[in-house]
């Protein structure tokens, strides 16, 4: 199995964090997210079907409230999450629009999926949003969001929403190349992992922090990577900064660091044996 498989990908799952959509004052990056829109709409072109995980609406809304940062309470960023929501969708159909695309919003948590009622409804929704052309733009929840019901990061909600959905390829977009056998902010001499067969075997120092806008860390996406893996999900972790990241994935390109599809589960069985 190489890289060449990545290419067949027809539903893809693209995952991109608080800190790859915002400037350093936490406002959201109004230039990326038109840049994100084009080549997902450039994607979606190809013939092929995209879903995009986004996180930012908590920063988003301390931006709008001018609260200077992310509020150090639950309820304070949900309350948060409640503004940044509409302007984190507001900016996305603006700048798929100017592509031709029509977005729409999904607010998951994860009860919806855990339910076997409810995780169909959300089956069927995705099946109509597919039919008709729509790019699925997906958050948690977070206005709602608790502990019982929260996936904890996006990294694991897009895992989850790329099993729901069936998809052939997750790509999670952060601020390194990809997974590193160390840190490379510490050590010049890290090198990148081009492929994981066995997750489970995966020795490294994935102790780095998440950015104080976001809530994931290097760990969170191994642990989303290899989640998908296991569901027969080819999975990629890559950096948001490379433009042209993702059309390089989908012509086989050594990109990023690839997690290989090995096991498919029953995912449904899985969540009913965490009821």
């Amino acid at each position: 199995m190489n890289r060449k498989e990545l290419a067949a990908a027809k539903r893809i799952v693209v995952k991109i964090g608080t800190s790859s959509i915002t400037l350093s004052s936490g406002k959201l990056d109004i230039v990326r997210i038109d840049k994100l829109a084009r080549v997902l709409s450039g994607i979606k072109a190809q013939d092929r079907e995209v879903v995009l995980v986004t996180s930012g609406a908590i920063s988003a809304g301390a931006d709008r409230l001018g609260l200077g940062e992310r509020p150090s309470t639950v309820s304070g960023r949900q309350a948060a999450a409640s503004v940044g929501q509409s302007s984190l969708m507001e900016f996305y159909n603006k700048s798929f629009a100017q592509c031709g695309c029509v977005a729409g919003q999904v607010l998951l948590t994860k009860d919806v999926l855990d339910k076997p009622i409810s995780r169909q409804n959300a089956e069927n929704t995705f099946a109509e949003l597919f039919k008709w052309g729509v790019i699925p733009v997906i958050n948690e929840n977070d206005t709602i969001s608790t502990d019982e019901i929260c996936f904890g990061d996006n990294d694991n909600l897009s895992a989850c929403v790329a099993v729901l959905v069936n998809a052939d390829l997750l790509v999670l977009l952060t601020d390194t190349d990809g997974v590193f056998d160390s840190d490379p902010n510490g050590n010049k001499n890290a090198k990148l992992i081009n492929r994981v067969d066995c997750p489970e075997t995966l020795r490294v120092d994935l102790s780095g922090r998440s950015s104080r806008h976001g809530t994931g860390g290097m760990q969170s996406k191994v642990n989303a990577a290899a989640f998908a893996a296991k569901h027969g999900i080819n999975a990629v972790v890559a950096n948001a900064g490379n433009e042209r990241v993702l059309s390089e994935i989908l012509v086989g390109k050594e990109v990023g660091t690839w997690f290989v599809k090995h096991r498919t589960v029953d995912y449904e069985q899985q969540a009913q044996k965490t009821d």
